[in-house]
């Protein structure tokens, strides 16, 4: 069959994606939560040695008896907050997110929980109110571009008192198959959906509205940025396989996640945003290829950095 025809001009005007819609699905980002999980553990291995409980005299002086604090930034619906309590359960924890549907799916589950309260906020702005003993963050500042990405980090070791642990993993994906035919399908010309993309800039890195994200800076520049601040800095970077049933839950999984700002340049009704996904799938299924049982593997790099502020 061939491809619809493009229309002469998109039903609706082409425009930037309104900054005050909400686009998280916390349904979407669940469907893979144990997958999702899986880094936010690998994670606080590294650091239980680091706060639970073997903290240098000087610290339990400082500390007393009250709990650690710790800021969960970018807590989604709350997975990686859950995590953090089931290896720190007397903690005190703040999520913080930017997505409203996201942090009332976290808040509902922790309903009539004392210890655990959730704020909107953004990471790029966000200031602790009280002396964190963690700053942990799992897959948010992937969402940063490159000229605040590093700043940002280094002005939320400055807000740690020494001792205090920055510790985030973000995806390492930007030339993953997974993410790089999510630029070249948005790119296709003659296609429903090319009116919505033809200003959208994909993959000029000097565009900050673009909806593809930044390439996350190699490890030794992430390292020397934050050595100057700390007393160890811990980077490392895995790839998991995750065992997904066929293209189709490939497409499901970053419709949760990278996907986002494309679909939200498109419109909700008329087929558009329909047949970007299936092309998008169609040219997925080229490059995972199914096992014998229908299964495939999605290759996702994640970088791992743990720094102790001196």
């Amino acid at each position: 069959m061939s491809p619809p025809a493009p229309p002469s001009e998109p039903e609706t005007k082409p425009s930037e994606p309104d900054p005050k819609r909400d686009s998280w699905s916390p349904q979407q980002y669940l469907r893979f939560d144990n997958e999702r999980t899986r880094p936010v553990h690998d994670l606080i291995s590294q650091i239980i040695p680091l706060l639970n409980p073997p903290l240098s005299s000087s610290q339990t002086a400082d500390r007393g008896d009250r709990p650690l604090r710790i800021y969960d930034l970018g807590c989604g619906p709350g997975n990686s907050t859950r995590a953090l309590l089931s290896h720190f359960p007397s903690a005190r924890v703040t999520g913080i997110d930017s997505s409203s549907a996201m942090l009332a799916k976290a808040r509902q589950d922790f309903t009539g929980t004392n210890t655990v309260d959730f704020a909107l906020g953004d990471v790029s702005t966000f200031t602790p109110d009280s002396p964190p003993d963690l700053l942990f963050s799992n897959a948010v500042f992937h969402w940063l571009r490159t000229p605040t990405r590093l700043p940002t980090l280094t002005r939320l070791l400055s807000a740690l008192p020494p001792g205090g642990v920055l510790a985030f993993q973000v995806p390492d994906n930007y030339h993953e198959p997974s993410h790089s035919l999510m630029r070249s399908t948005a790119l296709l010309p003659h296609q429903p959906w090319s009116p919505y993309f033809a200003s959208s800039s994909i993959g000029n890195l000097i565009s900050p509205t673009r909806p593809d994200l930044d390439p996350i800076e190699p490890p030794s520049l992430i390292y020397s940025s934050l050595i100057p601040y700390c007393s160890s800095v811990n980077v490392w970077r895995t790839e998991y396989f995750h065992v997904l049933g066929g293209k189709r839950e490939i497409v499901e999984w970053v419709k949760g996640t990278g996907l986002v700002p494309f679909l939200e340049r498109l419109p909700e009704k008329g087929g558009v945003r329909e047949a970007f996904l299936k092309r998008y799938e169609d040219e997925v299924g080229k490059v995972y290829e199914e096992a014998a049982d229908g299964r495939c593997l999605l290759g996702y790099p994640r970088l791992f950095v743990v720094a102790v502020r001196k």
